[in-house]
Formats: structure tokens, C-alpha cells, sequence
């Protein structure tokens, strides 16, 4: 651990996260919560887990929590006295008022102060290990999604093929699936983040499918449009543009680059077709024990890529009424350009 990035010299910081717990502690439960410091680990949990913590978290010191042990305001504030803490700090966006009120009640004279500097911040940059997590979870994801091919036919529902990709997933060894599988197909594709329903796939449809494998931990992102039948002139127009949107974003992607200068890459390919207004969100997010993590890359990001990270790279078009388009792939940034770790064809697929 490198606890010295994050924290001065008697400083805590109180971990509730469960994703930053692991990446700190190995721990796969639920439930617990971290204490560090700059000489210390501490991972509080309860009689369910302390068995499962013990192994996996050699480096923590394992505390028990909750009936008959104290509660977790008087567990920190015990630990704080321990350690000699002044401070410790937390992730504001993962506290709850009421949970800060016990905790800073129970500390009395220790601060309970928002943290500046978290554990995003050592996540930012993924290690070797880290991408072959990803990498394998992409390739479980690209494999799966080619045997569900097979599938796409008339009559089938959006809701059949979710359940279906996520099966071939856990069948090719993934643990489960990354994120709540999108399928949206026909006019449900201008829905970005559409809710696979009863609807069943016609012939003529735009299909689109934003999945992912979780593999050990780590996630994988793609998404891929296919049309049901031939292709109309005006599918292959709008498929083409997204796709020279996206290589346009992944050629802009290297070491050093802020992720704004990315996304407008991109976004100036579908603004000078007149389509900006139906590129509705970002061009695309960090990947790893989380489906979104910073770099969030818009048009307002000030994140500057480094390689080691991991980041998506998904423009799109929504037409309400008609349908959309979405491309997606996950890459690995480099100090010059980047390795793609979704490997799955981009040309437009016309499935019979």
C-alpha cells in the first residue's frame, strides 16, 4: 500500500468504498470498512466475515464490529487513540450525513474531515496486473458476444438476449456481468441506456448490445450496433459516421493528453455532420473495479490521460423515434496511442 500518497503524518483515512477497500485490502465481502494510516491498516467487519478478511487481507489487522462488539463509531474512535490520530479523513461521496454523525460524535476531539486526496487517486493508473484483469474480462465479453450472434433473429426479445449474454459470460469464466447489460433494438435505441424489455427484434432493426465480463474483480465495457437484415442507406450513413467518430477519438487518445482535447476528436466528426445535439453524453469513462471511474472524458475534462490507464471510447447517435447508434471499446492508453482490449469487428454486421 502506498499509504504515504494519501495521507500526513497523524492522519487516518476512513475507507467505506467497498471497490477502494479492495483494491486496498484484497477484501472481496461486504459490509466492513478500511482505517488507515500512514504505519497502520485496519479492516473492520463482523463475525460473517472475519474468517474470509483474515485470508485475504494478510497485511490488515482484522477488527471486529457490531453485537457484541462496539459499534462502528466507538470502533474508529477506539482505533484513533490506538494509533494517535488527529484526524482522519473520509470519501464524501460514500458517507451518509447520519453515518458522519456517529462517527464525528463518537471522535470527539479527532477531526472527521472530508478527504482532498482518496484512493482514486492510486487508481487513476493501472498496474500490469490490473490490465490483465481487464484484458481477460474483454476477451470473455468479445467471445461470448460471438456465440449470442446467433441468436439475434426475429421474434426474439431484448430481454431473451440480456439473459442469454450474460450466460455465455459466466459460462466462459467471467464472475458475473460487468454492469446491467444493455439491448435495445429499433426506435428503443435512441434511449442511450435503454432497459432490455419484452420488445421483439424485426427485421430492419438496429440492434445495439453495451455489456461487459467481471472478471477477478475488474470490468470490461464494449458495445456494438448490428442490423437485422440488409442495411438501409440511411443506417450505413449513420453507423459510419459514429464509427469515424470513434477512431477519431481513439487516434487523439495518448499519454499527456487532457480528456476534453479526446472527446472533441470525436464530437467535432458527428457536430460537423449537423448531429451534435444527438451525441447526448460524454465520449467516454475509466474502467476497472468500478464501470465508472475518473477519467470521466467530456467536453469539461481536465483529467489528463496517462498511460496505465484504462478509459472507453463510445460516441453515439440517438435519433427518438427512429433509433441509435453506439460504438464502444475499452483501451489501454499509452505514451503513444493506445492497445485496444476490445477486440471484437467494428464493421457494420448485417445479420441475416
Amino acid at each position: 500500500m502506498r499509504n504515504e500518497i494519501l495521507l500526513g503524518g497523524a492522519e487516518g483515512l476512513f475507507i467505506l468504498r467497498p471497490t477502494n477497500l479492495r483494491y486496498l485490502s484484497g477484501f472481496t465481502g461486504a459490509d466492513s470498512y478500511g482505517l488507515v494510516t500512514e504505519k497502520d491498516a485496519f479492516l473492520i467487519t463482523d463475525s460473517r466475515y472475519t474468517e474470509q478478511a483474515a485470508k485475504e487481507c494478510p497485511h490488515f489487522e482484522i477488527v471486529r464490529w457490531r453485537d457484541p462488539f462496539p459499534p462502528l463509531g466507538e470502533t474508529i474512535s477506539a482505533l484513533a487513540r490506538k494509533t494517535g490520530l488527529e484526524k482522519i479523513r473520509f470519501e464524501p461521496s460514500f458517507v451518509s450525513f447520519a453515518l458522519y454523525r456517529e462517527i464525528s460524535g463518537a471522535l470527539g476531539d479527532v477531526a472527521f474531515l472530508p478527504a482532498e486526496k482518496g484512493v482514486d487517486l492510486l487508481r487513476y493508473v493501472k498496474d500490469e496486473e490490473e490490465r490483465t484483469r481487464i484484458a481477460k474480462a474483454a476477451d470473455i465479453a468479445d467471445r461470448a458476444f460471438a456465440t449470442l450472434l446467433s441468436k439475434v433473429v426475429p421474434g426474439t426479445t431484448e430481454r431473451d438476449l440480456a439473459r442469454d449474454l450474460a450466460y455465455e459470460m459466466e459460462l466462459l469464466g467471467a464472475e458475473g456481468k460487468a454492469f446491467d447489460i444493455i439491448v435495445a433494438s429499433g426506435e428503443n435505441g435512441s434511449m442511450p441506456h435503454a432497459i432490455p424489455g419484452r420488445r421483439r427484434l424485426k427485421r430492419g432493426d438496429f440492434v445495439t448490445f453495451d455489456f461487459g465480463a467481471l472478471y477477478d474483480g475488474y470490468r470490461s465495457d464494449m458495445t456494438r450496433t448490428v442490423v437485422l437484415g440488409k442495411a438501409t442507406p440511411r443506417q450505413k450513413e449513420l453507423y459510419n459516421l459514429v464509427l469515424e467518430a470513434q477512431q477519431a477519438g481513439i487516434a487523439a487518445i495518448k499519454a499527456g493528453v487532457p480528456g476534453r482535447e479526446v472527446d472533441a476528436a470525436a464530437r467535432s466528426v458527428i457536430v460537423s455532420a449537423g448531429l451534435g445535439d444527438a451525441f447526448s453524453h460524454g465520449l467516454g469513462h475509466g474502467v476497472g473495479l468500478d464501470i465508472h471511474e475518473e477519467p470521466f472524458m467530456s467536453a469539461r475534462c481536465t483529467k489528463i490521460l496517462e498511460k496505465g490507464c484504462v478509459v472507453t471510447v463510445e460516441p453515439g447517435v440517438y435519433l427518438k423515434g427512429w433509433g441509435g447508434v453506439r460504438i464502444e471499446d475499452s483501451v489501454a492508453v499509452e505514451s503513444e496511442g493506445v492497445i485496444i482490449l476490445t477486440r471484437t469487428p467494428k464493421e457494420l454486421l448485417e445479420l441475416a
